[in-house]
């Protein structure tokens, strides 16, 4: 009879596996130490990188009394790299720190005012040009997405992306800058010094 052997094996107790809990917590363990040690070494190489850096002189503070500025825009720093080379991001002086950001052009350059992080001027006489572009160390967007400004600083050129809240506003900042590069004053000073 086949019935007996069924009913004893569903008579049987079965028991729940039991988790092996030193295990387990050996691998979190490991695995929160792995964490560690990845983030220890981006901070080391971001100190590094800083380090190679320290020849970079100052960055202009913003004036008092910039001006009466002629274009405006809120958005995002999204950080400087050396110019041509949009992987070769820098670090030092805060110029890699990412933040909210105001801009304001005016006749002696364009303020870079970043709540939580250095404020800077680029002098109109180290502007070397802006265009749109897509991408800047650690971050990529749509064709245009971007506003990168190319100046130079002591004795290196270097490209800042900004990014404006209203991205159509990334053209007209384009063509101020290009205007100001080739020595053209901008509408506003050019009013004041006719009155």
């Amino acid at each position: 009879m086949t019935p007996a052997p069924l009913i004893t094996l569903a008579a049987e107790r079965q028991s729940a596996e039991v988790t092996d809990w030193a295990a387990r917590l050996g691998w979190v363990a490991g695995l929160l130490l792995f964490v560690a040690l990845v983030y220890w070494l981006m901070r080391q190489g971001w100190k590094w990188r800083s380090e190679l850096q320290s020849g970079l002189p100052e960055l202009p503070g913003v004036p008092d009394e910039p001006g009466e500025p002629t274009l405006r825009m809120s958005g995002r720093y999204h950080g400087s790299t050396t110019a041509g080379q949009w992987l070769d991001r820098i670090v030092a002086r805060g110029l890699g720190s990412r933040s909210r950001v105001e801009l304001s052009l005016t006749g002696v350059g364009i303020a870079v005012v970043r709540p939580g992080a250095h404020d800077f001027l680029i002098p109109a006489a180290a502007l070397r040009g802006a265009r749109l572009d897509k991408g800047i160390a650690g971050k990529v967007l749509p064709e245009g997405g971007l506003l990168i400004v190319t100046w130079e600083h002591g004795d290196k050129l270097i490209d800042s992306g900004f990014r404006s809240d209203r991205a159509a506003e990334h053209a007209a900042w384009v063509a101020a800058v290009k205007r100001l590069t080739q020595g053209d004053v901008p509408h506003t000073e050019a009013e004041g010094a006719a009155r």
